[in-house]
């Protein structure tokens, strides 16, 4: 099935979207249709099945429209955030090989020369409603963009079934998603997985309202006010939102279900839920390659701290040892292939496509632990760093970095944050005779890559720790970083 009859199946006057990013009014599945419609006969005049198209919009009722239009002619879209700078925006664009971008001028603006811009609210054609593509599980659909921890960002390409992939996960995490007077938002940027699939296309799936609205930085008054302004009875709120508002002293009354996902909470947090929130947080997990395979369902089973949950149904998720096979022990968490949120491919990218399986199974990076059908989660098995749910990788800021005149070599790593969970640090070894400064080298990572994963800590060195082979030794780095805030490494 493709996604845009999917998400547009329910009737023409029932709200789909309510529009807080101006004045506030609801959007209905007609008038969704008809805008996806409006872009869809511009789009395949230009563009023809499985190009890619990107779309750079923040949260808004024609970020949903854009993705809708691109499936409907069968065409892939490529989802980017509006914090990226030129540098992020150029190795994605380059890497898609995209034909255009819908944005709006903000947008144009920074997307620049790099690939023809079109402004998604201006852009269309009118005429008959447009007749949707056909496609099955594995026609691909969008290309979402993952750090990780060598080279450049690699996109993850999946098909249309990956909607379907998502609704058992989001579902269970929000108590049986689908109540009358449910109300989804969140606010995690609809360029991530988390906020496309986890929230936006299965709240349009299952005819439950989405909530748009634009949070320059969160604060707890802009949440508490899109939550009462919007009726909004579900939220995904990442780690960092939830210890945001707990160190606020922040309580929030009237929500059915809260989820989140990205970084374990613990028990300290979900007791916080009880008391702050008035419900059980459940967590759940995944990845951009293959998300919500875990799950809490506090309406189910009770939460079991230090657990992110349980296998989502249609899921196999396993702890697997070095050869592949399932362990009562400590292993690699990891889902079997051709789970129904999976990937088809990195896009591009053959080689790391088959580094991500061990025979039937896909691995997901994490190290963890199974006991009676619940998973914990241990650590990471990679250097990806996860600071304020963002997933960033170390290796894209130290591509930026050499890149400086002043900048001989670099290491960046992950440095445990009470807040953020993590924080970018770098280590830097200037050139002979350089007197750079950390601020001059922050804001050069700003202005070129995304505000989010510039390094908060930098410090100056004489050497780096490296292998015989020249290359920087991160768990070397990392056991300094956490040494400098007292934790163990």
């Amino acid at each position: 099935m493709n996604m845009a009859a999917q998400c547009l199946v329910h009737p023409a006057d029932q709200v789909a979207i309510i529009d807080l990013t101006g004045a506030c009014h609801d959007v209905t599945y007609g008038a969704l249709a008809e805008m996806s419609d409006w872009l869809a006969r511009a789009l395949a005049a230009q563009v023809q099945p499985g190009d890619r198209v990107g779309v750079l919009l923040s949260q808004s009722p024609w970020c949903a429209a854009a993705h809708l239009a691109i499936w409907k002619i069968g065409a892939i879209s490529v989802p980017f955030f509006k914090l990226f700078k030129q540098d992020a925006l150029r190795s994605r664009i380059m890497d898609s090989g995209l034909s255009l971008v819908l944005t709006d001028s903000e947008g144009a603006d920074l997307v620049g020369d790099l690939a023809p811009c079109w402004h998604a609210e201006t852009a269309g054609i009118a005429g008959d409603p447009v007749p949707v593509f056909a496609a099955d599980n594995d026609t691909p659909a969008v290309l979402i963009y993952t750090s990780g921890t060598t080279g450049t960002p690699k996109g993850a390409l999946h098909g249309h079934g990956v909607l379907d992939g998502h609704l058992p996960g989001v579902a269970l995490s929000h108590n049986d998603l689908g109540q009358p007077g449910d109300c989804l938002w969140t606010p995690a940027d609809w360029a991530w997985i988390g906020g496309l699939f986890d929230v936006l296309m299965p709240g349009l799936a299952l005819g439950v309202p989405v909530v748009a609205a634009r949070i320059p930085k969160f604060t707890p008054e802009e949440c508490i006010r899109i939550i009462s302004q919007g009726a909004v009875k579900n939220v995904f709120f990442p780690p960092t939102a939830l210890r945001m508002l707990k160190s606020n002293g922040v309580e929030i009354h009237g929500l059915r279900s809260v989820a989140s996902g990205g970084e374990p909470l613990g028990a300290e947090m979900l007791a916080w839920g009880q008391r702050a929130l008035g419900l059980t947080i459940n967590e759940f997990y995944g990845q951009t390659e293959c998300n919500m395979v875990i799950s809490s369902c506090s309406a189910r089973y009770p939460a079991r701290p230090g657990y992110m949950g349980r296998p989502v149904p249609g899921f196999d998720v396993q702890v697997i040892d070095a050869d592949g096979k399932i362990t009562d022990g400590e292993g690699d968490i990891a889902v079997r292939r051709g789970a129904p949120s999976m990937m088809l491919r990195y896009w591009q990218r053959p080689e790391e496509t088959a580094q991500k399986f061990r025979g039937d199974w896909m691995l997901t990076g994490d190290r963890g632990q199974q006991d009676g059908g619940f998973v914990r989660f241990v650590g990471r098995d990679d250097d990806v760093i996860t600071s304020a749910g963002y997933r960033i990788g170390p290796a894209e800021i130290e591509d930026c970095l050499m890149t400086h005149p002043d900048v001989a070599t670099v290491g960046v790593v992950g440095k445990p944050d009470p807040l953020r969970t993590e924080i970018v640090k770098a280590y830097v070894v200037r050139r002979a005779g350089a007197q750079v400064d950390a601020g001059r080298l922050q804001d050069y990572v700003k202005e070129r890559l995304a505000s989010y994963s510039y390094p908060r800590e930098i410090t100056f060195v004489d050497a780096l720790p490296m292998t015989v082979t020249g290359k920087v030794i991160r768990k070397d780095l990392k056991a300094r970083a956490a040494a400098e805030t007292g934790d163990s490494p």
